[in-house]
């Protein structure tokens, strides 16, 4: 989603009321990530597409990204050209490597992850990196990880 000009945003997740409150009784996790547009006066928008498939063959997939080198690989377009978001669902003893970058961010949403020259990284956990890459992930369980790959000095990112 874009925010643009000034959308206005609410989340609420209702479907127990449109199928029963029975169905739903597991915890609904949600994260949500913002990154700042490259240009002012944007048009809101929004745009959700399945990458289940994608993302169960494993490795870093482009989730989100505005980065020519993305065009057509990436499931959303987003309205910065120096920034992708990537996801992984890893299986234990699975080896990510991450891509060279000015700046990554690392955010564990589920599992357990160890970073190489760092050590466990469990649920909740966040690393940021400047000037790197090149440094693996291993699974310790079954896990997801999140990464934005950022190549322009962003605000609060020095």
């Amino acid at each position: 989603m874009s925010a643009g000009t000034g959308i206005l945003h609410s989340e609420k997740n209702d479907s127990w009321r449109l199928q029963g409150g029975s169905k739903h009784t597991e915890p609904v996790h949600f994260v949500q990530m913002w990154v700042v547009p490259d240009e002012d006066g944007i048009t809101p928008g929004y745009e959700q597409l399945e990458i289940d498939d994608e993302l169960l063959r494993g490795g870093l997939v482009p989730v989100a990204s505005g980065m020519g080198k993305h065009d057509g690989a990436s499931a959303i377009r987003i309205k910065n050209k120096y920034a992708a978001l990537h996801a992984a669902r890893m299986r234990p003893g699975e080896v990510i490597e991450l891509p060279e970058a000015p700046f990554l961010h690392l955010f564990v949403p589920r599992g357990t992850v160890t970073l190489e020259d760092a050590g466990p990284l469990s649920e909740g956990d966040a690393v940021r990196f400047a000037a790197t890459g090149g440094q693996k992930i291993t699974a310790a369980e079954p896990a997801e990880i999140l990464l934005w790959e950022m190549h322009a000095t962003i605000a609060g990112w020095q």
